[in-house]
This record gives C-alpha cells, structure tokens and sequence, in this order.
C-alpha cells in the first residue's frame, strides 16, 4: 500500500511528463534527458512493485523507495535513450499504430497497462487480471504449499509482463522502436546486458531481466 500511494502521484506526473516531452519530440526531435531519466525512473519504480507484488509475486525482498537503479535489487527495468525521435511517429505511435499491441496485452494483464499509461488513476490497475493475474495467483497457492515458485510458470509469466513493459514504452514516446511479437520468457532479456550495473541495452527497448527466482524465503 504504501508503494502504491506513492505510484499514483508518480504516474499524475509521468502522463503531464509525457504531455511536455510529446511536444518536445514533434518541434525538436528529441526527448528531453531529464523528462525521460524521470519516466524510466517511474516505470523502474513500477516494476520493481510489481515484481515483489502481483504483477510475479517473485521476491520476498520489499522494494525501495527509489527512482534509480538498485543494481542489487532481484528485478531491473531500464530503456536506452533515444538521441533523436520521429515527429511522424509521436503523432500516431502511441494510439493507431500500439493498437494490436494494446489487444495482446490486455490480453495478459486485464486492460490493466491501458488504464496505467492512459487513465485516470495511476498504474494501481497494472497486473490487476488478465492471465498474469491468474497464473500469479496459481503460483501463489503453489508457493504457499510447498515453498517453492513453479519454473515453467515463472518463465511464462516474466515473458508477459516484458511484453508489458516494452509496449507501455513505447506508448509513452520513449522508443520509435516497436514491440516485437515475442515472448521471451525467464532468464536474462534476449539482447541485454545482465542484471547488474552496466550499460543500457543498445536495442532502445525496456529491458526487464531479473535472475531465475530462488525458492521463496530462501
């Protein structure tokens, strides 16, 4: 709850952050590196609740209060910087062209993402149902019984919620790059570098890599 108090006014400053940088990309090009280091910060911020929460229900360690990197933190979120952006594109990215992505991923996560990067109260929806909402709570049970987080389900799981990650990216003008149709499910983000301090990946899609989860409690 706490995290979540916090998230709803990060996220009322993430959509007036992305009114400005739209405006911003369509006269210059460019997103402003402030405007863009806050918003990946507030995506970070996100997934890391989500995560310890039911968005993967995949680490017994709380997430810190924090916009920032936490390079021992058991999951990572992080985008590479755009130098330059399409004006085109930011005119239609985020609406026409993310619809078939928009389908797939309320698919997965309930509606959720749409309500988080375009609706009216923060991203508390995000993860709220869909097939990630049920599998997490499958795996819940599981883990409640036997102490342990099924692989094969974790994996499935992580390749949703990248999808998630990568579409609510490029929703938010942060990439011209679109979305592959791929699930790429546990392990390290295909392309990325690990999970620790580094550079950003050079794709300039949002990588989310966190290790494969030891057994909770553990």
């Amino acid at each position: 709850m706490p995290h979540l108090v916090v998230l709803l006014f990060l996220w009322l400053a993430f959509y007036l952050v992305g009114i400005v940088a739209f405006f911003a990309i369509l006269i210059t090009a460019r997103y402003p590196r402030a405007l863009f280091d806050f918003n990946v910060g507030v995506l970070r911020w996100s997934w890391r609740v989500h995560y310890y929460g039911y968005g993967a229900l995949a680490t017994d360690r709380y997430p810190p209060f924090t916009l920032a990197k936490v390079p021992d933190y058991p999951a990572h979120l992080d985008v590479a910087y755009p130098e330059r952006l399409s004006r085109g594109l930011v005119l239609i990215k985020w609406w026409l062209l993310a619809i078939p992505q928009y389908v797939i991923v309320g698919i997965f996560v309930g509606g959720g993402l749409w309500v988080g990067i375009h609706g009216s109260h923060g991203n508390n929806d995000w993860m709220g149902g869909g097939l990630v909402g049920l599998l997490v709570v499958v795996s819940g049970v599981v883990v409640l019984f036997t102490g342990r987080y099924p692989r094969p389900l974790y994996d499935f799981i992580l390749g949703m919620d990248r999808w998630a990650l990568r579409v609510a990216a490029y929703a938010a003008l942060m990439t011209d790059r679109y979305p592959p149709f791929r699930l790429d499910q546990g392990g390290t983000d295909p392309g990325s570098q690990p999970a620790r301090p580094g550079p950003p990946s050079p794709s300039g899609m949002p990588v989310a890599a966190p290790p494969a989860p030891a057994a909770p409690g553990t």
